[in-house]
């Protein structure tokens, strides 16, 4: 807790010295510097400000803020799902041309092994006995 309020005193200072700087640099303590090194330090006070008025973290939210948060999230699903539907459709295919593969191998072999031990009865002799 101590180290939020350290914080918090230190950004107030900050603050504090950018709207002195942004309202007058030469008032504060009389030093002559430019205002250029200065603008690229500080903000400007009416930033400041704009960035204090940001709502807490227990202040409700804006419905716009709702309606942004839900837009986002529902686009994140929208491509999570179309990226988990591709790989599928993807893994699908592989998995169908690896079976195709597979029976075209099969076919061919047994093709072969049926020309080799072809005895010139057709339809073979091995094929049609029936088992009794």
């Amino acid at each position: 807790m101590a180290w939020r309020q350290l914080l918090l005193t230190s950004f107030m200072l900050l603050l504090r010295e950018g709207a002195a700087v942004s309202v007058g640099l030469r008032q504060v303590a009389g030093q002559e510097a430019q205002e250029g090194e200065y603008r690229e330090i500080f903000m400007q006070e009416s930033d400041a400000l704009n960035f204090l008025k940001k709502r807490s973290k227990r202040s409700p939210r804006f419905q716009d803020e709702v309606n942004v948060e839900n837009r986002q999230k529902l686009r994140a699903d929208e491509l999570r799902r179309e990226y988990h539907e591709e790989r599928r459709n993807e893994s699908e295919n592989f998995v169908e041309e690896q079976n195709k593969e597979q029976e075209e191998r099969s076919r061919k072999a047994i093709e072969q092994w049926r020309q080799w031990h072809y005895d010139s009865l057709y339809p073979s002799y091995l094929y049609n006995r029936h088992h009794i």
